[in-house]
């Protein structure tokens, strides 16, 4: 596979240069699957074959031409953009190896590690360096005839410093693997030496060195709280320095002292709103240690402990234009978890951690000390992903597509008949005292009329409609209105003056709408049991799905800026003529349309959607049935590259499936849409 640039130059020239053609295609980039960039089989993959064959030029390497090359540069730039982590790894990884061998210095970080195709990179690092190591330790013998062997400086004469009891041979002449260990002459340095870790340590905790330093105290109160994450008095001259303390302290008390007051007066109602924003506006400037884990758990503890106040500001101000998209992910994380603490569901954690509560009221003796239970956790424990909203939905779409599974299973009458013997077990009948229950009913209303006893818990399915689903539906609704009347308003100025609402970091770029559709899909999951379910959430959120799916919009949605002008989409799917709808935003729509059809079977066989809103369960089945034949027929998606083709494939022929199941039930009963 490997040619030798003596015996084949040319050969190897037109490897490079074909090599690094494929590798820059645009629709290469985009539409290949990932085993195409990489695989971890030993296979021939292209991003291997081309930093191997760069790394087995001679001296004047093409890595200097290609890091100045306009297509390279621009390729560079459209894997960084892909949604998929392996495939943009990829790209990060070759711009790092090319500006080194062009002798530049560029380093992307986050490479610790070994989940998302992070272990792949460093093996083909390991092989590269051996590749290097192999080149730069030959023999002197076959050096010689192509460069002189380089000169060493001149050995230290040590013989007069050391003991006369103690002899020093000379090293023989010619190559010896201990020369990396000879001493050699350097100047005497003028610095001092540099101070050990105890000394540091020592200075650190020297009393006469912190004068003028303030010491924050840590809050009892959420007011003291809600001042150290936004104070109210502005910054003064000279407290600049404190800023890093005074977050960090906030940060560190910040979940413990929220869940402390939950249930407990009104405190933590009246200062809720105020802590949402402080936490939601902190930003990273200081390079603090655990800082989005922190805030993310301080957000999700106010979503839990206080949901009529947190969730619907939080909601308010995702639509705001003043956040970061990393600010918008920590919102909508917030209120999925949340809404899974309040349903009672299991929780991701994100830093490995058990929950705080956990820790608080675990014996000390089930423990080991906390450095060796840290080190002892299993790697399943960890997850090292950022996005535990998507994690939730993988799981609640596998599950909507095994029923799918079952479902036609049950249409064979001898395997229903097995699996109910094996499975189904006979209810058990126990006696309920009607004195004893009337007592327990009259010891509770007199608990609520006196204002004893236990806080009363809110649950998920008390606020989901009224506080979450609701509210972030119609102010979705609200807020694309007023974008697309900003761009109909700019719509006669030139290309450079026209508004877009769809541009990298807003609201309605791919990106962003499809992870607060993976958020509205979860909540409306674990709302299933909510009163309000079948005839407002159900519908509403549905009606959500079918529009962003088949809709535009956007006037520069499906436009790719690395493309030009001119250049029309290559995607088949629905929407209008020169549009097309990104993957990730298309998977998200169809796996929210998958859990409505999904809870509508499960609660009433899907009478209600099928009778009061056969539109839009028809135009749900007609969008799946386009999405799902478009891709095979070779249909290709923007940002669909990766994996993310095979979810979209996955969603769209299991709504595809739920609507067949859903109209065979109620077909006699469903008004002709024809006549209509």
């Amino acid at each position: 596979m490997f040619l030798s640039s003596d015996d084949h130059p040319l050969g190897l020239d037109v490897l490079f240069a074909k090599v690094v053609d494929l590798w820059t295609d645009s629709d290469h980039i985009r539409h290949a699957l990932l085993s195409q960039h990489k695989s971890d089989d030993k296979a021939t993959d292209l991003t291997a074959l081309l930093l191997i064959t760069m790394n087995y030029f001679p001296t004047p390497s093409p890595a200097h031409e290609l890091a100045l090359s306009t297509p390279f540069i621009q390729s560079i730039s459209t894997y960084i953009s892909h949604l998929d982590p392996s495939v943009r790894r990829c790209g990060m990884l070759v711009a790092e190896e090319v500006a080194r061998a062009s002798g530049k210095t560029l380093d992307f970080g986050e490479w610790e590690g070994d989940e998302q195709g992070k272990a792949w990179c460093k093996q083909l690092r390991e092989l590269l360096r051996e590749t290097d190591a192999d080149v730069d330790n030959l023999p002197e013998d076959e050096l010689e005839d192509n460069s002189q062997p380089e000169k060493r400086p001149p050995l230290v004469d040590i013989e007069e410093s050391t003991p006369s009891n103690i002899t020093i041979q000379a090293p023989a002449s010619g190559y010896d693997s201990d020369d990396s260990l000879t001493g050699y002459a350097s100047p005497t340095s003028s610095r001092s030496a540099s101070p050990t870790p105890s000394e540091l340590a020592e200075i650190e905790r020297d009393p006469t060195l912190g004068v003028g330093i303030k010491k924050v105290p840590r809050p009892v109160y959420l007011a003291q709280l809600g001042e150290l994450v936004r104070p109210t008095g502005g910054l003064q001259s000279g407290d600049e320095q404190n800023n890093a303390t005074r977050i960090e302290v906030a940060l560190e008390v910040a979940e413990e002292l929220i869940r402390r007051k939950c249930g407990y007066g009104s405190e933590l109602e009246e200062n809720a709103i105020n802590l949402v924003y402080g936490f939601i506006g902190l930003q990273d400037n200081y390079d603090l240690d655990d800082f989005s884990q922190k805030r993310q758990a301080a957000l999700n503890a106010l979503v839990a402990c206080c949901p009529r106040k947190a969730a619907p500001t939080i909601i308010e101000q995702f639509f705001t234009t003043q956040y970061s998209t990393d600010q918008r992910f920590v919102m909508l994380n917030a209120l999925g978890l949340g809404a899974q603490e309040l349903a009672s569901l299991p929780v991701p954690e994100l830093t490995g951690r058990q929950p705080l509560l956990s820790e608080k009221i675990a014996f000390p003796s089930k423990q080991l000390p906390p450095s060796l239970h840290k080190k002892y956790l299993t790697t399943g424990d960890k997850l090292s992903t950022n996005n535990p909203i998507h994690l939730l939905l993988d799981g609640i779409s596998q599950l909507a597509v095994e029923k799918s599974k079952d479902a036609a299973a049950d249409k064979v009458p001898e395997l229903v008949r097995e699996r109910d013997l094996r499975i189904r077990r006979p209810a058990k009948v126990a006696e309920v005292s009607s004195s004893s229950s009337s007592a327990r009913t009259a010891l509770t209303k007199a608990l609520k009329d006196t204002g004893s006893g236990h806080p009363q818990l809110t649950t998920f399915t008390e606020v989901a409609a009224e506080f979450f689903i609701c509210p972030l539906i119609n102010r979705f609704w609200l807020f694309l209105r007023d974008e697309q009347t900003r761009e109909e308003r700019t719509a006669h100025q030139p290309l450079l003056h026209r508004y877009r609402g769809a541009g990298n970091g807003l609201v309605l770029s791919a990106l962003v709408l499809g992870r607060m559709l993976e958020t509205l899909a979860v909540l409306v999951h674990v709302a299933r049991n909510a009163r309000e379910w079948l005839a407002v959430i159900a519908p509403d959120a549905l009606e959500l799905a079918i529009t962003l799916g088949t809709r535009p919009i956007s006037r520069g949605e499906g436009v790719d800026e690395n493309d030009g002008p001119g250049r029309e989409e290559k995607s088949s799917l629905p929407g209008e003529s020169g549009s097309g709808k990104e993957a990730a935003l298309l998977t998200a729509a169809l796996e929210l349309a998958l859990i409505v059809l999904d809870g509508c079977l499960d609660l009433d066989g899907g009478r209600s959607l099928g009778l009061d809103h056969t539109a839009l369960l028809m135009g749900s089945g007609e969008w799946a049935g386009k999405v799902f034949g478009s891709l095979e027929d070779g249909a290709k998606v923007l940002g669909g590259g990766g994996a993310q083709e095979m979810r979209l494939r996955r969603a769209a022929a299991a709504v595809v499936l739920k609507v067949d199941e859903l109209t065979s039930k109620w077909r006699r009963s469903m008004v002709d849409m024809s006549v209509v």
